[in-house]
């Protein structure tokens, strides 16, 4: 059980099974979502990791858009949408918060990250007696750099502390590099009184030491150290193992 803080803004989440029509119907049916009860959020960092196709981005969207959050990602402020192809999940998600409020928040999914950047230009062209939002996050268009120093702006210039960020594959565009540059930057946040809830594929960004992994599968959602997760495991035994795993891939 994790002790409530000063930042612990999400406590834990919990699906209202009582109340869904059909474990057989999208979004219901898919493997992870059908053996959710409850999460409990971690304070400073919770973990969602797994296959692909497995759940985590839905119930990652669910938590967003239950929150407050746009559907497509951004601030609670971001209301456009391009497309509605979110879940009806959220609907059946019952959130627990914290005592305090976060001053702080973004939504952050690497999908439709392009329709943020998009959204943001479309706004600044717009008269207004406000700074441009760019200025928020570097000064720079996003459309005006590369997919992942995009990505690394927002992280970097728009996530100000003392908020909630929620993070479906934030390494998607990001090098090795630059995923341990941003685990740098979590902790910062995290010193600031942030909370984040991430889901991702990086060994590295998961690495973070004081946080709750949880594994999600077919078969449930268990608990599990960086050790004892199979991104960090087959990502070991390939780098010290390099040409008998190459052996095995190729001629195998």
């Amino acid at each position: 059980m994790f002790l409530h803080s000063r930042s612990h803004y999400l406590r834990d989440m919990e699906l209202l099974r009582q109340r869904i029509p059909s474990f057989e119907q999208y979004p219901f049916n898919i493997g992870a979502i059908q053996h959710v009860d409850q999460l409990k959020f971690h304070p400073k960092v919770t973990y969602l990791i797994g296959e692909n196709g497995i759940g985590k981005s839905t119930l990652m969207e669910s938590i967003a858009v239950a929150w407050g959050f746009n559907p497509e990602g951004g601030t609670q402020n971001f209301t456009f949408s391009t497309q509605a192809t979110h879940s009806r999940l959220h609907e059946y998600v019952r959130l627990v918060r914290g005592v305090q409020r976060p001053r702080d928040g973004f939504f952050f999914r690497a999908e439709s990250y392009y329709n943020i950047a998009t959204n943001i230009d479309e706004l600044d062209r717009e008269d207004s007696y406000s700074p441009p939002i760019k200025e928020s996050y570097g000064g720079k268009s996003l459309h005006e750099q590369s997919h992942g120093e995009s990505f690394f702006a927002t992280f970097m210039h728009r996530f100000g502390g003392q908020g909630l960020y929620i993070l479906d594959e934030p390494e998607a565009a990001l090098s090795p590099l630059r995923q341990m540059a941003m685990l740098s930057r979590i902790h910062e946040l995290v010193q600031k009184n942030s909370q984040f809830i991430i889901s991702t594929h990086s060994p590295i960004l998961m690495a973070y030491p004081d946080a709750q992994i949880y594994h999600l599968s077919a078969d449930g959602i268990e608990s599990r150290t960086l050790e004892e997760t199979d991104h960090y495991i087959i990502m070991k035994q390939f780098l010290n193992n390099k040409e008998k795993m190459l052996n095995e891939l190729l001629n195998g």
